[in-house]
């Protein structure tokens, strides 16, 4: 196999010593984080990613569960943007609520007027748009969120959205497989995505509990200073232009500047990855393996070290599945018809998993149209000790370019498979959403550090030690994850994981928890 060049030192030649302080983490062994007891009775952990939806928005009328069910229309109630009470949702702009190749087009002026509420979108007497409709994709950026949930409040979603009152909706969530699926084992209904904002830093928090880094912008902040976002004094909101709209009933806010970085130079919104398949083309003449590294919103490689590394240290397999890689790796006409997203596919953000690495070749698998290739080996019993999938885009459930059904049945599809699996026995699967794109939420987000947690999300524990009927009130964050596989597998949290934890301590906040909760475990 042809070994690419470190693309690190070309990335950092122009600031060598911005590269020497960069935020890096070197290999250590696994070693004991706890007593494992019978979780060795686990010996293999899926963990399925998909997209974008809190938890009020599919499960707030679940069973047993934190929802909607005990609040009145007051404690749903949005404030405008200089703290008083909305006398109405602002109405949703542009095409309105239903993109406009939707069957059923619910436009801006319908929307006008809506009650101050928290709104079933699905109700017959109300819009009338069910789980097979495509709604807007709501913003759901690392500042914005944290707006939004004003310090626990969460009475600033409608007003610093883009969607106006959409932002309020839900729907009936008992119409969904998923939903099946959680009242035969457990739901966790107190989980929260690991950081704030949207998909790209989430996703980065899975594997490796942190923010990255652009050394590109670090080293000429000049050249790349669009990259960088104007933000507050305490670096938690974005400044506000002064022309923006004073209130949110007459049109979504206006920032100074809404950038891809925090002024120190982590990236926190979405930007593409610095290898192939990615959302910018390779440099005129350049390496086909690459994306232009000039492009301003190309990442850097990245070297902090992620739960892959760690697990490869410790000789223990595990594998990315990613929904139509191959075909994005093609760039073929096939391509647009599968929505594939270049920002949910973490690893190949990282060095370490660069184009002609042998990692990459063993570790980033092609899961196949439709996850087929995926469910072939699990099909087969072929699965890694560690898994994770994430599903093509047109599968994901991510609004604006998927709806909700589909998405629903083929992880539902995905989870029958599994069932009948021969690794099924030893088994555990982990169905979660990166993050709650945009959505609003009831439950205030445990106060933790500058990344996170933001908004709770849905979660499902399917598993022949899941506890059956349950409904999970202890307190997680998407770093549960990586912490019941450090738990399970002997191995030390990486930074990041015991950040969060030491802030929640300081913040007076419970720790959080490693799903074990969820579990029935034989003797």
């Amino acid at each position: 196999m042809v070994k690419l060049k470190p693309l690190f030192v070309v990335a950092c030649a122009v600031a060598l010593s911005a590269c020497q302080t960069a935020p890096t983490t070197a290999p250590q062994k696994g070693v004991a984080a706890g007593t494992k007891g019978n979780l060795d009775a686990i010996k293999t952990l899926v963990v399925i990613y998909a997209e974008n939806r809190g938890f009020d928005h599919l499960y707030g009328s679940f069973p047993g569960a934190n929802g909607l069910q005990n609040l009145s229309a007051a404690q749903t109630a949005q404030r405008d943007r200089d703290g008083s009470v909305m006398k109405e949702l602002p109405p949703v702009p542009g095409e309105g609520l239903t993109v406009s190749t939707d069957p059923k087009q619910i436009t801006s002026e319908a929307t006008r007027g809506h009650p101050n509420r928290a709104y079933a979108l699905d109700d017959p007497n109300g819009y009338g748009v069910t789980l097979d409709y495509k709604l807007h994709d709501l913003v759901h950026a690392f500042y914005q969120n944290q707006m939004q949930i004003n310090g626990g409040k969460n009475d600033l979603f409608a007003a610093y959205s883009d969607v106006g009152g959409e932002v309020m909706g839900h729907f009936d969530g008992s119409k969904m497989a998923l939903w099946e699926v959680a009242k035969k084992y457990t739901l966790a209904d107190n989980l929260f995505q690991g950081t704030f904002g949207g998909s790209f830093l989430n996703h980065q928090y899975l594997v490796c509990a942190c923010a990255p880094f652009d050394f590109k912008t670090r080293a000429d902040p000049e050249t790349y200073r669009n990259n960088i976002s104007d933000v507050n004094d305490a670096g938690t909101a974005l400044r506000l232009d002064p022309q923006s709209p004073k209130s949110a009933l007459d049109g979504p806010p206006k920032f100074a500047h809404y950038g891809l970085l925090t002024p120190d130079f982590y990236a926190v919104n979405t930007i593409q990855p610095p290898y192939q398949p990615s959302g910018n083309q390779p440099a005129e003449k350049g390496d086909l393996r690459l994306a232009d590294p000039e492009k301003r919103n190309t990442l850097s490689p990245q070297v902090a070290m992620t739960i892959g590394d760690q697990l490869s240290a410790a000789h223990i397999g595990w594998a990315w599945y990613s929904g139509a890689w191959q075909v994005a790796l093609n760039q073929g006409e096939t391509l647009n018809k599968v929505a594939f997203q270049y920002h949910h596919q973490p690893f190949n953000y990282y060095q370490n998993f660069a184009p002609g690495t042998d990692a990459r070749a063993e570790h980033l698998r092609d899961g196949g149209l439709g996850g087929k290739r995926f469910i072939a080996d699990i099909d087969a019993g072929k699965l890694p000790p560690v898994t994770f999938y994430k599903p093509q885009g047109t599968l994901n459930e991510h609004a604006g370019y998927a709806n909700i059904s589909a998405g629903d049945a083929h992880i539902a599809a995905v989870i029958a498979h599994l069932e009948k699996s021969p690794q099924w026995p030893n088994m555990l699967v982990v169905v979660t959403y990166d993050e709650n794109g945009g959505w609003w939420d009831h439950v205030a987000p445990p106060k933790g550090d500058r990344w996170g947690p933001g908004t709770r999300v849905p979660t499902i524990i399917v598993s022949p030690f899941a506890r059956r009927g349950y409904v999970d009130h202890t307190q997680y964050d998407t770093g549960s994850i990586q912490r019941l596989i450090n738990r399970r597998f002997g191995l030390a949290p990486l930074p990041g994981i015991e950040q969060r934890d030491a802030a929640l301590r300081k913040n007076g906040e419970k720790p959080m928890g490693d799903l074990t909760a969820a579990l029935e475990l034989p003797k």
